[in-house]
């Protein structure tokens, strides 16, 4: 159900047929008509829709738009359509279409009978794979981190109530140059440790949680991995901290409400031979060349101004072949959508992993990348820059101790991802209406107050086939109203623009008119019709809070 797209689709083929009609009577010529937009206005007087058909149609027909708009709204037969109040014409040539509110009162009744999926689409056949946050295996997970595991669940989330068939991919980067480093990393700290006068590695990975992990492999192996030959040790402690630090991001994002359908390994990846594979495929087709020793994959895109190597000199893969290999693996494994949440320093990395997938033969719409900026940690104007508990940045799992997920899930997609985001810590941590989580969270909390309430007093909501919600005629209550129609729309819409954070303005703009409906009337202890109606209205408000609330990860509690 998405009663937006249903008008919209019925004044589409209203104004269609007012077309057709205005040319078989000769008031206007035109062959074919244009791709028109009809959308909600920005200012309410402006109608509930509008149309610019007639600014589209203008060169073709050989008619001012405002003249068109005219003929287009005295082709069109009110009186047969059912709940449209007026059409006017106004500036250029948009036509304004304002509904009466019967199709507004209709929308209780099927909030109420979809409960919990309200919002939801029809089931669609496409299979669509979100890959996000991919942390190297070598540190704790950092805010950037943590925006990017809020962004791509959320993303994940609505893409599934959109009806996509959705799979959430952790992409391990457990090979490659990180994991050398990693190795003389760990290796150094377990000399240093066991009483031996080595030097720390000038690039390597000098945290707190590094160190703790190699004081767990002393208590685990002892002294004993000091005679044993260096490879074979190096080898043993990368096993021993990759499988350790895998379960602290596994633990730390299942505790942030992320749970991940395929965790992939990119060893397996090397090990398997398809990085090879599709060096030599690419080689076929003409994009890989020689030079100097190492191949190059040759760009083919305009934003791309020079080439790039997928095989040293050495006879080492880069990490471009290696992720070549991997999103041409999430292709074979028939997946018609494939979205990436990257950082913001990845830009330059999109347009030719794009350029590599079309050399493989997939359309350049089929990889999608959401790239993030930014997260400056803030408590009040104080910028914060290190953890008090590690001397270093502050890590996920302690954001999550310090905040509970729900503030910090939703602080973290209320923004666009390409805008830069400071999250103030203090304001998080408030339990006031300046907190946004709590504000939409405290909306939820009273209307299941009214209903204790009404419970207290004996007070049950009729049947829902005998309530009448005509009696809702207040601005408060037509907004909300309104606003609740609203929401499968602005599914089907965070779905189709990757744009997670419209579902947390939605759900404060729609936690705003709760509160603005809750300080101006009553619900219970007034005339039983209208007493009624209101009892629907807060169920239906409350079930679509809880809905949006679902979708980004945040609890909606009973009690505040």
């Amino acid at each position: 159900m998405n009663p937006i797209q249903e008008i919209t689709d019925s004044i589409r083929s209203i104004i269609c047929q007012a077309l057709e009609s205005a040319r078989q009577e000769g008031w206007i010529n035109f062959s074919t008509v244009p791709d028109f937009v009809i959308e909600v206005p920005r200012e309410k007087g402006h109608g509930d829709f509008a149309c610019n058909a007639a600014m589209l149609m203008a060169r073709e027909a050989r008619m001012a738009p405002r003249q068109i708009a005219e003929i287009i709204v005295k082709a069109m037969n009110l009186q047969e359509q059912e709940g449209i109040e007026k059409i006017e014409t106004a500036g250029p040539g948009f036509i304004n279409i304002f509904l009466n509110n019967q199709w507004l009162y209709k929308i209780p009744f099927e909030v109420e009978r979809m409960g919990e999926s309200f919002g939801a689409n029809r089931q669609q056949h496409r299979k669509v794979q979100v890959e996000f946050v991919s942390a190297n295996p070598t540190g704790n997970l950092h805010m950037g981190n943590a925006r990017g595991g809020a962004i791509g669940d959320t993303l994940a989330n609505i893409l599934k109530y959109a009806g996509y068939q959705v799979e959430r991919e952790f992409y391990i980067n457990d090979a490659g140059n990180q994991i050398e480093i990693f190795g003389d990393s760990l290796e150094a700290r377990y000399l240093q440790l066991t009483g031996h006068d080595v030097e720390f590695p000038h690039n390597g990975y000098a945290g707190q949680d590094l160190i703790q992990t190699v004081r767990n492999i002393i208590r685990h192996y002892g002294e004993s991995l000091i005679d044993m030959p260096q490879e074979k040790r190096r080898a043993v402690m990368v096993e021993y901290a990759l499988e350790e630090k895998v379960s602290y991001i596994k633990k730390t994002l299942l505790d942030f409400g992320i749970e991940y359908d395929v965790w992939y390994s990119e060893k397996r990846l090397h090990e398997s031979g398809a990085v090879q594979q599709v060096i030599n495929q690419l080689r076929e087709k003409g994009y890989i060349y020689e030079q100097e020793g190492a191949l190059w994959f040759k760009t083919s895109s305009s934003d791309e101004d020079k080439d790039n190597v997928v095989m040293r000199a050495n006879g080492l893969p880069t990490y471009f072949a290696a992720d070549i290999a991997y999103h041409q693996d999430k292709f074979q494994r028939g997946f018609d959508w494939v979205i990436n949440v990257w950082g913001a320093d990845h830009h330059g990395h999109v347009n030719r992993m794009k350029d590599a997938m079309e050399a493989l033969g997939y359309r350049r719409e089929m990889l999608d990348v959401l790239l993030m900026q930014l997260v400056r940690l803030y408590r009040g104007k104080d910028l914060v820059r290190m953890s008090k508990r590690t001397g270093t940045t502050i890590a996920l799992d302690e954001l999550i101790e310090e905040l509970g997920k729900d503030a910090a899930r939703f602080f973290f997609v209320m923004r666009s991802p390409d805008s830069q985001l400071d999250f103030d810590l203090r304001l998080a941590a408030e339990q006031s209406q300046e907190n946004p989580v709590y504000y939409v969270q405290y909306a939820h909390a009273r209307i299941c107050s009214i209903f204790r309430q009404a419970e207290a007093a004996g007070i049950s909501m009729p049947p829902v086939a005998t309530i009448n919600t005509s009696r809702l005629k207040e601005a408060e209550e037509l907004a909300l109203l309104r606003k609740i129609a609203d929401f499968p729309e602005e599914i089907r819409l965070s779905a189709q623009t990757l744009a997670p954070h419209r579902i947390a303005r939605y759900v404060l703009d729609l936690a705003g008119l709760f509160h603005s409906f809750y300080n101006r009337h009553r619900v219970i202890n007034v005339e039983a019709e209208l007493q009624g109606a209101r009892l629907l209205l807060m169920r239906v408000t409350g079930i679509t809070i809880k809905n949006a609330l679902s979708i980004l990860g945040v609890s909606a509690p009973e009690y505040m």
